[in-house]
């Protein structure tokens, strides 16, 4: 039996920068306005899936099978408008292997959806300044992103260090649109459109 080797089995892309990290394809005409945007773990009983956009801003546990198994999710990732890149948790504290291995099957994901046909949405993801070297590579330029503050805003030296990020991701991507997450910043809210909390989520929502 042939075992699984972190899904290069099934696809190897030519990667960019110094870790080979596969590239996403821009998106530009997606009207992010138009779709519901639902959380990952609602999305195998939505109706309409046609009308609704998946994220992945949720507890990684809820989405890793779609790296262990992710044949098995195309055909319900297909029915969607537009699916965003898996949300995998970056820490200034992991390993920089873990942290780069993170970033990988966030891209490799992604490039692999959109293989199959299926629209997808870069998600942002950093961990301070020493990720900036990567943490960009594979993201297109001039197109729709999508952004997380979520957990960020309550302390102000938080939310001054995500700002700090956000600001360099910006600088870099120039992106043409944001599908943003959690309380915008008055000084990100530029065509920018917010996901609202879904369903049982709301009343624990926290900024």
């Amino acid at each position: 039996m042939i075992l699984p080797m972190e899904n290069t089995e099934k696809m190897i892309f030519p990667g960019v920068g110094k870790y080979g990290i596969p590239e996403i394809k821009p998106e530009t005409d997606i009207r992010i306005d138009k779709l519901e945007w639902i959380p990952v773990n609602y999305a195998l009983t939505a109706k309409d899936k046609a009308t609704k956009g998946v994220h992945f801003y949720k507890d990684d546990y809820q989405f890793e099978r779609f790296w262990n198994n992710p044949d098995k999710y195309i055909p319900l990732l297909q029915q969607f408008g537009a699916v965003c890149s898996p949300d995998f948790s970056l820490y200034s504290d992991m390993p920089l292997a873990v942290q780069l291995f993170m970033h990988y099957k966030k891209h490799w994901l992604a490039a692999y959806w959109q293989a199959h046909g299926i629209r997808v949405i870069p998600t942002l993801c950093w961990c301070g300044e020493q990720s900036y070297d990567w943490c960009f590579d594979g993201e297109p330029r001039n197109a729709i992103v999508s952004i997380s503050s979520h957990g960020t805003q309550s302390d102000p030296y938080e939310a001054e260090c995500f700002a700090k990020h956000c600001r360099k991701a910006l600088e870099v991507l120039q992106p043409s649109g944001i599908l943003w997450y959690g309380k915008c910043p008055a000084e990100f809210d530029w065509n920018v459109t917010k996901i609202k909390p879904f369903q049982y989520e709301r009343r624990h929502y926290r900024e």
